[in-house]
């Protein structure tokens, strides 16, 4: 079986195991989250060997060649060397937390060395002790210089609770990383963005970007929540609506009373009725994994080309014992 060598540990790699397991079982601490490949906090180099073309999908060009890889879905047929370095980071100051409603915190970033990324891109947030969570960015660099984070604060989280009280704290951002941003070419293009939770946080992002770089095509977002009380940014994004005539925003809860602009039930039926025909349609997907799965086939049967569907889904962190 293939042996995994790591600054002073070798493990050999069980049938079925993933690097990140056989190295985690070896006592080794590794950053992980989302252990599907999608929040990259496992990201590691490889010095020597091959960890599987599936360890590399979804990272920029530039780390693919420099043998980076994604050690919660790497399966390497051989041995592998792994090189004891870090991914390159960016330190950054938490200057402010405020309370957007529906139990979200707006943090707010001031990069302290360069950070050049697309809005509605995602970023890892790395802690002092170590601990690793993937957040999208809400907000447009051309139009503020701070970046922007959507947290929901759970009961139980680790960061999302420590970021709710964290003003003034440092963290180390990695990244960029995600293809969920808007591309000129087409400024007449209809667009659909549709999100659940604080999926919103990149749509807002792409939103803006897409206005500011003055998309004329018609514009529906959205926004997914249990109940009328989990939505957030609405009077923002309702303003947006009325002042620009391409922009449709829509809110979907699951329960409750239809009102103005609220529609109630599943907001995957909610977002293909509102869409229709969406051949030509550029579709941006973000939020809890089943929705954007659903959606994203559905999207596909009703028309829209693959390369036009930008799919972010958002996985939860692994189980605390693993973490």
């Amino acid at each position: 079986m293939p042996r995994i060598l790591y600054k002073d540990l070798a493990v050999d790699l069980a049938p079925g195991e993933t690097v990140l397991e056989a190295l985690l079982r070896g006592g080794a601490r590794v950053a992980s989250s989302c252990r599907a490949g999608a929040c990259q906090s496992c990201t590691l180099r490889a010095a020597a060997g091959d960890p599987g073309p599936a360890a590399q999908q979804g990272l920029r060009p530039a780390l693919r060649e420099q043998g980076y890889f994604l050690a919660c879905v790497s399966r390497p047929e051989r041995d592998l060397t792994i090189a004891g370095d870090e991914v390159p980071s960016v330190p950054a100051e938490i200057v402010a937390v405020d309370d957007l409603g529906a139990a979200v915190a707006r943090v707010r970033l001031r990069p302290l060395g360069d950070l050049s990324y697309r809005p509605g891109q995602y970023v890892q947030l790395v802690r002092a002790d170590g601990l690793v969570r993937a957040y999208s960015l809400a907000s447009v660099p051309e139009d503020d210089p701070l970046l922007e984070l959507h947290v929901r604060v759970h009961p139980h989280g680790q960061m999302s609770r420590w970021l709710a009280g964290a003003a003034g704290a440092r963290v180390e951002l990695r990244g960029p990383a995600g293809e969920c941003f808007y591309t000129e070419g087409r400024p007449d293009q209809p667009l659909l963005l549709v999100g659940t939770g604080t999926g919103l946080a990149p749509l807002v992002a792409v939103l803006r970007d897409a206005l500011r770089r003055g998309h004329a095509g018609p514009i529906t977002l959205v926004h997914g929540a249990r109940d009328a009380g989990g939505f957030y940014l609405v009077d923002v994004l309702e303003d947006m609506a009325r002042a620009r005539g391409n922009l449709r925003y829509v809110r979907c809860a699951l329960s409750g009373e239809p009102a103005p602009g609220l529609e109630i039930g599943d907001v995957v039926a909610a977002a293909l009725r509102l869409a229709g025909p969406l051949k030509g349609v550029r579709v941006f997907l973000c939020g809890g994994p089943e929705q954007v799965a659903a959606l994203k086939k559905q999207c596909f049967l009703r028309g829209a080309s693959l390369k036009d569907i930008s799919a972010d889904p958002f996985l939860t962190a692994a189980p605390p014992a693993l973490a």
